[in-house]
């Protein structure tokens, strides 16, 4: 039986509808939202596996190119290997969700939200998160949902939910807000130096919105909700649990305090070993080892907790606003156009800045429009960063990370306009503990100043963490913390990354693993976070504070002009033959637009200027007076026809050629040859006459040589 849900949202409709389509599956949701439509749906696999200390969940968003009635672009016409944009939707599914599972289900669970419908006005992804919760809320895979999206962003002083793509373009600050009717519980999104107190107005925004997706997924549930599975009961347990923790937790204790990081992981291992020496009949069996381990990362919770909020003391030493030691090298690559070395603590970002030509843009072919990106960002997290062994490549961590980190940087990127280049900076994390994401940013920036990358603003970037006693909610015990180690991240309550300016927010990123966090929690989170990267730009700021006055001389050299409309076709020429002919003289690439902007690459400033020069000859009109570097084309009994300017050839006569009496043309030139020529004037038909300047013109001065009239020259 069909069951529909709506709401109106921003003016429009959303509905949610189930009993139609992926009947099958465990759960499944058709969602519409104006034009676009999304089909999500989940299933678990039938057996539960016991013990299972993670939530084994995989969502996989995915788009459709007939949504938009379209085909796809390149050699292969279907849709394949996931694309950025599809991993970064799947990323914003996934992490509001996975907290609410229980991982005492033991069942693998896959959720696949598909866009079949875009109408290239209203983004899909946030109906893609509202369809996923309902799916599973409705299924009979237990949840402890449901959870909802939206997207807000600033117009003037305007919050906009759910904006278009038009809407999105000329926001300042545009943030995906994703949470339970209980709290806000993910943030993602970027802004143009936007102030701490639009940040939470935007958030208090979007909880209410929130709450209401929230409540229409339960009455959907009321009409079509099936009875949820059970939990795999838990029937085991570690034996002599209390005697191992007796012994084991004074000793973690101290291990757990130890300086640097490979040292305390040591301290810790050697601690584990020696307990589990005494235990070693016990632990030959794979689920009490399991439980083992279980309780030791259970005793690690509670010792870095309590020192924090009951010491303010963390486990390297620091107190809750301390930040670690910065320092901040640039121009470490030789070869490279920009290039910086990045360290805070124990995480490191070897940061280098390309520049290339409009050649090297990124072009996108998604469902919502065909564009260009003149600005990438690219992170690479090696396993050797943590003193692991592993596979290289390319996952969801490296595109969500690398996403973040170009997000902030963006919007101090100067306009194509300001500066004709493509930039591209990839971010190699040396060393890890505690957010390279950030580390990314503040040597992006350094290795873009490196480069001469005229930069609005420097942009630095801070995670901050959360520690509480309760829920965070008002009267609760908590603690932020200012630049968090991996612990932190991983046994806190919050990941909180803000990047920005001196002047505000530039990249906003949030994950709470408990229900919620009140008002005053997050403003105190703002408010820290701003004091600590204040401190990180003025570090920053005595290593490099404006871009260097000159780019690499490795560099492509790129030189823009402006043209008279009119005078495209003639620089372009028939089939294209002017602008050939100049690539190749010049070894430079032409590109012209038609609002008139010609822009020249070439490998040298040299190559560059010269060819520059012979654009401008091909527009301009000759003047009278000018000097040109002409090549003899022709030669007369009579003189010498020179090409001053791509298809516009003047005449020397045999007269100017020397201040003696010349028998020959050919005794002084010969055709090809390059010779430089002054314009002596431009008769009533529209002729050109020249004068050689080396041997008659030594000065750029007079004409010399015979003075006969212009009567008694030969016609041509």
């Amino acid at each position: 039986m069909v069951q529909r849900v709506t709401l109106q949202i921003a003016g429009k409709e959303l509905i949610l509808e189930t009993g139609r389509i992926a009947k099958q599956a465990n759960g499944a949701v058709f969602a519409q939202y104006a034009g676009s439509a999304v089909i999500a749906t989940v299933c678990s696999s039938s057996e539960a596996v016991e013990g299972l200390d993670y939530v084994p969940l995989t969502v996989d968003y995915n788009e459709k190119y007939y949504a938009a009635g379209k085909i796809p672009g390149g050699f292969i016409k279907r849709e394949s290997r996931p694309k950025d944009k599809e991993i970064l939707v799947s990323r914003l599914i996934d992490r509001p969700m996975r907290p609410l599972f229980e991982k005492s289900f033991g069942r693998e669970i896959q959720v696949v939200p598909t866009t079949v419908s875009a109408d290239q006005v209203n983004p899909p992804d946030i109906v893609a998160i509202a369809a996923a919760s309902a799916a599973v809320h409705l299924s009979d895979i237990p949840f402890n949902g449901p959870i909802a999206g939206v997207r807000i962003c600033a117009l003037g002083d305007e919050l906009v939910v759910n904006p278009t793509y038009e809407e999105i373009e000329r926001s300042s600050l545009e943030i995906v807000v994703a949470g339970t009717k209980d709290g806000i519980t993910m943030v993602e999104g970027g802004a143009s130096e936007v102030s701490e107190d639009l940040m939470i107005a935007a958030l208090e925004k979007a909880q209410g919105v929130i709450i209401e997706l929230c409540a229409l997924q339960e009455k959907l549930r009321e009409l079509a909700g099936k009875e949820k599975l059970p939990l795999a009961a838990i029937t085991l347990t570690l034996e002599n649990k209390d005697a191992i923790r007796s012994v084991a937790y004074p000793r973690l204790e101290s291990a757990c305090f130890v300086k640097g990081k490979m040292q305390r992981q040591e301290a810790i291992r050697q601690v584990k070993a020696d307990i589990a020496a005494q235990y070693e009949a016990q632990l030959a069996d794979e689920v009490q080892k399991k439980l083992f381990n279980a309780l030791f990362e259970e005793m690690e919770y509670e010792i870095l907790r309590s020192s924090i909020l009951n010491k303010g003391l963390r486990v390297d030493g620091r107190g809750t606003e301390d930040i670690r030691d910065i320092t901040c090298e640039i121009g470490v690559l030789n070869r490279a156009h920009g290039s910086a070395l990045f360290t805070r603590g124990e995480t490191q970002a070897l940061a280098v800045a390309t520049l290339g030509t409009v050649f090297d843009e990124q072009i996108f072919d998604d469902i919502e429009g065909d564009k260009r990106e003149n600005f990438l960002l690219h992170y690479n997290f090696p396993p050797y960063s943590v003193g692991e062994v592993g596979r290289l490549g390319t996952g969801r961590r490296e595109i969500g990370h690398g996403n973040l980190a170009r997000r902030s940087l963006e919007a101090m990127i100067p306009s194509k306009e300001e500066f004709p280049y493509t930039i591209r900076v990839v971010s190699e994390i040396m060393e890890s503990n505690g957010s390279s994401s950030m580390a990314s940013v503040c040597g992006g920036t350094l290795s873009l100043l490196h480069a001469g990358v005229p930069m609005k603003k420097p942009v630095a970037g801070i995670a901050m963490g959360l520690v509480t006693e309760g829920k965070g909610g008002p009267g609760d015990r908590y603690a932020v913390l200012s630049d968090i180690l991996g612990e932190e991240d991983h046994l806190g309550d919050m990941d909180f990354k803000v990047a920005g300016t001196a002047d505000g927010i530039t990249g906003f990123q949030m994950d709470i693993k408990i229900a919620g966090v009140s008002p005053e929690v997050m403003r105190k989170a703002l408010d820290q976070a701003k004091r600590g990267r204040l401190h990180i730009l003025s570090i920053m700021n005595n290593t490099i504070r404006k871009p260097t006055d000159h780019i690499s001389e490795y560099a492509p050299k790129i030189v823009t002009l402006r043209i008279d409309v009119d005078k495209i076709g003639a620089l372009i020429g028939p089939g294209g033959k002017n602008v050939k002919a100049l690539c190749e003289q010049y070894s430079v690439t032409i590109n012209t637009d038609n609002d008139g902007t010609v822009t020249i690459y070439g490998k040298n400033t040299k190559d560059a200027d010269e060819a520059k020069a012979a654009v401008l000859g091909i527009v301009s009109d000759p003047e009278v007076g000018r000097i040109y570097n002409g090549v003899v084309r022709r030669i007369m009994d009579f003189g010498a026809f020179v090409e001053i300017l791509p298809g516009k050839e003047g005449l020397v006569h045999i007269s100017k050629l020397s201040r003696q009496r010349v028998a020959v043309v050919t005794d002084i030139l010969k055709e090809g040859q390059e010779i430089p020529v002054r314009l002596l004037e431009i008769d009533k038909m529209g002729r050109l006459n020249l004068s050689y300047i080396d041997a008659v013109d030594p000065a750029g001065e007079g004409t010399g040589g015979d003075r006969r009239s212009r009567n008694d020259r030969p016609r041509r």
